[in-house]
This record gives C-alpha cells, sequence and structure tokens, in this order.
C-alpha cells in the first residue's frame, strides 16, 4: 500500500496516438467530398493528453501505455512536458494509434480513432504494481480488461484515488458489469451520463434534446445525476462531474451530502478556436487539484478557467495550458 506520506503521484493508464488534423469549412455530411484548407498533425489520445494536463496543472504523473517507433517524437514530448515515460513502450512492429480529426471553423470537431499500438496487451501474470501512487486516471481507448486490472488492483488500496472519463463510452453490457465499487470520481458529459442511464435501464432526462435552454440542461444533467445513484448497478461512493461544454458544470460529491453544485464555464478572453482537447484538459487538471488537496469547488473553478483557456487555442495537448497562465487569469 502506498505511504500516505508519501508525495501525490498520479498514475495515468491509456493510450498515445498521432492526431491528423483536417482543418475544414465544416464538418463532413453523408456522402459529401468536400476539401481541406490544412492539414497538421499533432500529439494526442486521451491518456497522453490527460497525463500531459496533469503536468501542465502541477501534479506528478507517469504515463502508461504504448506507441510505434512512428511515435518517439511524441514520448519525447511527453518527457520534456516532465511526464514520467518510463511504463511507455516502443514496439517494434506497431504503429501509433492515430485520431482522423476533422475541425471545423466554427471549432466543433469529430474524430475517428484507430486503436495501433494501444491495444498491446503485455502479458501481465500478477496485478499491476501501483504501490507508488495516491491516484490513477483511465478513459477508454485501450482494452477494457486492461483498464480493469488497474482499476480494480487500485481499488483493494484505500490510499489511491480512481478517476475514470469513460471515452469513447463502454456498451451497455460493459457499464452493468463495470466494477463502480472501485472508482472514486466519475467525469462525464451530459451524452454519456444520458448512455449510462440508459444502460441501467433507468429514465434518461439528459437524452430530451427538444428544450435547449440552460436551465433545461442543468435540470436535465442534475435529475440524470440523481437517478445515477439510486440505480442498483452504481455505486453510492462515487462522486460525479458532469461537464456541460459552455454551460458549465454539475458537481456531485456523496461525502459532502446530496446536494448538486453547479459552476459556469468560464468567460473565454480570445475567440474560441478548438474544443478538441477541453476534455482532456479538464480530467488532468482535475486529478491536479485533487492532488493538490484544494477544496473541490477551488479545483473545479481552476479546471473551467484551464479548459477556457484550452478552446482559446488550436489542437488537443498544446492547447492544453501551464498552471501559471491559468492562476493569472483566476
Amino acid at each position: 500500500m502506498a505511504s500516505s506520506s508519501s508525495s501525490p503521484r498520479c498514475l495515468v493508464r491509456g493510450s498515445i496516438n498521432i492526431d491528423e488534423f483536417f482543418h475544414l469549412p465544416h464538418i463532413v455530411r453523408p456522402g459529401e467530398t468536400i476539401s481541406s484548407t490544412r492539414l497538421t498533425k499533432r500529439a494526442g489520445g486521451k491518456g497522453a493528453n490527460q497525463a500531459y494536463a496533469v503536468a501542465r496543472g502541477g501534479g506528478a504523473v507517469d504515463l502508461d501505455g504504448a506507441v510505434g517507433k512512428d511515435g518517439i517524437w511524441v514520448k519525447e514530448m511527453l518527457e520534456g512536458a516532465n511526464v514520467g515515460v518510463s511504463k511507455l513502450k516502443v514496439l517494434d512492429e506497431e504503429l501509433t494509434g492515430r485520431a482522423i480529426i476533422q475541425s471545423s471553423a466554427d471549432g466543433e470537431n469529430s474524430i475517428v480513432l484507430h486503436a495501433g499500438a494501444n491495444y498491446y496487451l503485455p502479458s501481465i501474470t500478477t496485478s499491476p504494481n501501483l504501490e507508488e501512487y495516491t491516484h490513477l486516471l483511465l478513459q477508454n481507448e485501450v482494452p477494457l480488461d486492461s483498464t480493469l486490472s488497474y482499476l480494480m488492483t487500485a481499488g483493494e488500496l484505500s490510499s489511491i484515488t480512481t478517476i475514470f472519463n469513460p471515452s469513447p463510452m463502454l456498451t451497455p453490457a460493459q457499464l452493468r458489469d463495470f466494477p463502480w465499487k472501485h472508482l472514486r470520481w466519475l467525469i462525464v458529459n451530459e451524452v454519456e451520463l444520458g448512455d449510462l442511464l440508459q444502460a441501467f435501464n433507468s429514465s434518461s432526462p439528459t437524452a430530451k434534446s427538444d428544450v435547449p435552454e440552460d436551465e433545461d440542461l442543468q435540470a436535465r444533467a442534475k435529475a440524470g445525476i440523481q437517478a445515477l445513484h439510486t440505480n442498483e448497478y452504481f455505486s453510492q461512493n462515487v462522486g460525479v462531474i458532469c461537464t456541460l461544454g459552455s454551460k458549465g458544470i454539475l458537481y456531485f460529491q456523496p461525502s459532502e451530502g446530496k446536494e448538486i453544485g453547479y459552476l459556469p464555464a468560464a468567460k473565454l478572453v480570445n475567440p474560441l478556436k478548438d474544443t478538441t482537447g477541453a476534455g482532456d484538459c479538464f480530467a488532468g487538471y482535475f486529478t491536479a487539484g485533487l492532488m493538490s488537496g484544494q477544496k473541490l469547488e477551488d479545483v473545479l473553478k481552476t479546471c473551467l478557467t484551464a479548459c477556457a483557456i484550452c478552446v482559446e487555442n488550436e489542437g488537443a495537448m498544446e492547447s492544453v495550458p501551464l498552471q501559471t497562465a491559468v492562476l493569472d487569469r483566476l
């Protein structure tokens, strides 16, 4: 078990991609062919993005994942940003994972993934060694068996705070079988929250889209969080963060009672450029904030400010701001 006196350190078990951005006037419609105005390649993958964000947010972090030889430059970039890469494998016979991203002029995006080296599975005869870590951050771009192995090992250690961002979303069967009792924090958006409720055969207030006003979106998401915590499949001890895009966030911490909190999105200082990295920026900064021991509301306000700066810049990993820039804007 990790020592309670040890310095906070996070392990991110997740994906590493090379993101290929096709810059377009709008997201391609079914049957349509259009030309991109520009093509750029950047480091990405939810695991790499979130590990990078933890480091930019001031947290000590290691990334456990894999790339092909074509991704050595991504490994070097992560190392240069103070992400620990001792657990990052370089595979001779695999290509680094890919994300094909349509990035439209209005800042929206559409993404197609190819797993590549992310689906490399080492021969594991024992549980992963997590004794040196205080926090574990997981997503869903690596094999689920691996994610579950790390989560359940961490869940047996009361000293490890586990955070899960289930994106891309698991299947309904996987969600029902998921070991929620081992999780401390769940980060979802309103669509993912609706998917969870539908998988649990519960009513999904977030699935309705006929009333777009901000207040109704907040009310539906709030009702969704309440329904989640009364469902037999879920654990009542899991804290939930529901991101609402430009509308802000809802948050629920079971240890603090039954009140669901709300915070508006931070105001943009510069024009919106790219929303690609916002979710990973939030997850990484949230984890770094937990590691720092701040109060939850202060952590979340920092996350929202970091996300505002993030969407004012292009890219995923490169758009995540340094902690000093976030604190200056706060």
